[in-house]
C-alpha cells in the first residue's frame, strides 16, 4: 500500500495507488550505513551495506578462486534514484505497466537496501536472460547462499517481476 510520503511520486510517475497489494509486494527501508566495494562495469561506484559488502567480497574472492569472475553492475538505490530510472523509460516512450515488470516502484525495490546486486560476468551482455547460461551463474547457483545470497527473482515468481538470473539478495539475518 502507498503511503502518503510516495502518493505525489507515483501519481508523478503514473503508478497505481495499489501497486504493491496484487501481487502483494515487501516495501524496503533505504540503507543508512553504506561502503563503496569498488567500482561497476561502467566505472561508477557500487555501495552495500557493510555486512553485504563483505560477503560481496568474500563471494567474488571464492568465484575468483574458483576461475569465476563476478562483476558489480548495481548495488545500493535511493528512492529518487528508483523515480529517475523509471522517469527515463518513460521518457522513452515505455508505458508504466511494462516498466514496474523490469523495474519496481520507488519503496518497493531490494536495491534500497544495499544488500542486493546485479551481477554480470566477462563474456556475457549484463542484464539478460543468457546470464543464466554463464559459468558465473552456475556458480552462483550452487555457491551463493553459503554467504547468505539468494536469487531473487526466478522464472514465474511471485511478484510478477521479470526472470532476473543477475539479481541477488542478502536479506538480513
Amino acid at each position: 500500500m502507498v503511503t502518503d510520503l510516495h502518493a505525489a511520486l507515483f501519481a508523478e510517475l503514473g503508478i497505481a495507488a495499489d501497486y504493491g497489494t496484487r501481487p502483494l509486494l515487501q516495501r524496503y527501508r533505504e540503507a543508512t550505513q553504506l561502503e563503496d566495494v569498488g567500482p561497476n562495469i561502467m566505472g561508477r561506484p557500487v555501495e552495500l551495506t557493510p555486512a553485504t559488502a563483505m560477503a560481496w567480497r568474500d563471494m567474488a574472492a571464492a568465484a575468483a578462486a574458483d576461475s569465476v569472475t563476478l562483476l558489480p553492475v548495481s548495488g545500493y538505490r535511493s528512492i529518487e534514484y528508483q523515480a529517475m530510472l523509471i522517469r527515463k523509460k518513460i521518457n522513452a516512450g515505455q508505458c508504466i505497466d511494462d516498466i514496474l515488470m523490469v523495474n519496481v516502484a520507488p519503496g518497493f525495490s531490494q536495491h534500497h537496501t544495499g544488500n542486493a546486486i546485479d551481477i554480470a560476468t566477462p563474456g556475457y551482455k549484463p542484464l539478460v536472460e543468457e546470464f543464466d547460461e554463464s559459468p558465473a551463474f552456475e556458480w552462483l547457483s550452487t555457491r551463493a547462499a553459503d554467504f547468505g545470497f539468494l536469487m531473487s527473482y526466478p522464472r514465474d515468481n511471485p511478484e510478477g517481476v521479470i526472470y532476473e538470473p543477475w539479481h541477488w539478495y542478502r536479506p538480513e539475518a
